[in-house]
């Protein structure tokens, strides 16, 4: 089974003391952070994309442009969607929204590339090479 567009994702979560604006040091207020909604997609974009990597494979995001539309207060129940696109060899590109119990709080489009963990770990820390 292989990647395929209109595969759909999911994941959620309540908005937390943790998760608002205020402890992301996005803003001072105590609403659903803009950092933990684009989280929350991407989220439900990789674990869409998980059951069909082989071992020793991850994806990373490359790409987001979103917008987020609607507060959130604490207590309340979000969540995301993803719905793959397009697929372009190890390129995948999302559509990702999220919500809230009260209704769309956010939207936009999202870009993973499925990578060799190892191959990525080892470029990632060569970068602390003198």
């Amino acid at each position: 089974m292989s990647i395929e567009v209109g595969l759909k994702g999911r994941a959620e979560a309540v908005v937390s003391e943790a998760t608002t604006a205020q402890q992301a040091g996005s803003g001072t207020l105590p609403v659903f952070a803009t950092p933990c909604m684009t989280a929350l997609m991407e989220q439900a974009a990789w674990t869409s994309l998980a059951p069909f990597l082989s071992e020793g494979e991850s994806t990373v995001g490359t790409k987001l442009s979103i917008t987020h539309e609607s507060a959130s207060p604490i207590g309340i129940k979000v969540w995301a969607e993803s719905e793959v696109t397009e697929v372009d060899g190890k390129r995948i590109e999302f559509k990702v929204a999220a919500y809230d119990e009260k209704g769309l709080i956010g939207q936009g489009t999202h870009q993973r590339f499925i990578i060799k963990n190892e191959r990525f770990l080892e470029k990632t820390a060569k970068k602390l090479e003198a």
